[in-house]
């Protein structure tokens, strides 16, 4: 007859046979663990979500602050300070900002000879131009650093 692993374990002359208490105790330790881990990663990646989402709504108000300042030599300094605002929000927000930055620049490089006939360097040389104020906006420096003199102190 096969004998139980745990029967040296069991009360003197009882046919009673279970687990030693600690092998419960600690599957019920472990599956604790486990479901913390589980909504810890699930709680950061909600919180990275959520910055991304209101990075993203940083960069299209910059957008749109450019879009109705319509001020020459304004463009660096929305590209900063969009960059800025997205970043400061942690994480997800500088993700969705390079993002972002990324496709606007690969989009336009492909529309602006279509659409504007431009097919010298210039438009390489204002692409590396905006790509640089997005990196220092994004890297936490002062986007005023690119603000043009005049431009209403609305923006």
């Amino acid at each position: 007859m096969a004998q139980n692993k745990y029967s040296h374990l069991s009360a003197a002359g009882t046919d009673q046979c279970s687990p030693p208490l600690g092998i419960s105790t600690m599957k019920l330790f472990t599956g604790l663990i486990l479901c913390s881990l589980v909504l810890g990663v699930h709680s950061q990646w909600m919180s990275f979500l959520g910055e991304a989402y209101e990075g993203a709504k940083d960069m299209w108000r910059a957008y749109s602050d450019m879009r109705e300042a319509n001020y020459k030599g304004a463009d660096k300094y929305f590209h900063a300070r969009g960059n800025y605002d997205a970043a400061q929000r942690g994480p997800g927000g500088a993700w969705a900002a390079k993002v972002i930055s990324d496709a606007r620049e690969n989009i336009q490089r492909f529309t602006d000879p279509l659409f504007k006939g431009t097919t010298s360097g210039q438009g390489q040389e204002d692409s590396r131009a905006d790509q640089a104020a997005n990196e220092w906006g994004r890297s936490g420096k002062d986007p005023n650093h690119f603000r043009p003199a005049g431009l209403p102190d609305k923006y």
